[in-house]
This record gives structure tokens, C-alpha cells and sequence, in this order.
């Protein structure tokens, strides 16, 4: 009964020492590359080679949150309709019900942002 979990103990002890191996390794050459990078200008915060203009823990505007969920919402439904599509003749019926019922929940999504304003670009 033991030699069938040998194996499992056995691959549980290599990934254990590979893991604590590769984090030791990263904390050394992590450090050694501090150390050897002194200069202070290498290590501060910049934006597209500026200082930062701001603070970097400044809210977000909600539209933003609303224009990348409207992404979402189009990229899944770009993402599925191809396979869907290239499908339809295998699939009858069955995946034409589903594929309507899955627009339906997407159109519900997209009316949604329309209400909340996504779409008014000021």
C-alpha cells in the first residue's frame, strides 16, 4: 500500500526543494543586484521617463471601470461567436437557443453601461 504513494511522496519532496532552491536563488541575485545598482536615479518612480505628476494611489473616475467592462462585454462576445459561427451546422437548434440566450445576457450588459453613460464621450 505504501509503494503506490512512493511515487506522489517522491514528487512532493523534489517540487518542495526546487521551489525553496529557486526562491533562495531569486533572494540572492535579487540582493546582489541592489547592491550592485547604486545609483539613485535607476531607482526612482517615473512615468514615460517624467516624475510622476501625482500621487500614485489617486482614484480612478467610475467611467473608467464602465468602459472596461463595456470591453469585456465585446471582447467575450466577439470571442465566442467565431467558434459559434464556424459550429452552427454541427450544432442545430440546441446551439442556436444558447448562443441567443448568451446575447440576450450580453445585450442585458451593454444596455446596462448605456444607462449608467459609458458611451457619452465628454
Amino acid at each position: 500500500m505504501l509503494a503506490n504513494y512512493l511515487p506522489i511522496l517522491i514528487f512532493l519532496t523534489v517540487a518542495t526543494l526546487l521551489a525553496g532552491a529557486l526562491l533562495a536563488l531569486g533572494t540572492l541575485f535579487g540582493r546582489l543586484a541592489v547592491r550592485s545598482r547604486g545609483d539613485v536615479a535607476k531607482r526612482t518612480a517615473y512615468e514615460c521617463g517624467f516624475d510622476a505628476f501625482e500621487d500614485t494611489r489617486a482614484r480612478f473616475d467610475v467611467r473608467y471601470y464602465l468602459v472596461a467592462i463595456l470591453f469585456i462585454v465585446f471582447d467575450l462576445e466577439i470571442a465566442f461567436l467565431f467558434p459559434w459561427a464556424v459550429s452552427l451546422s454541427r450544432i442545430g437548434a440546441y446551439g442556436m437557443v444558447a448562443m441567443a440566450i448568451f446575447l440576450s445576457i450580453l445585450v442585458i450588459g451593454f444596455i446596462y453601461e448605456w444607462k449608467k453613460g459609458a458611451l457619452e464621450w465628454d
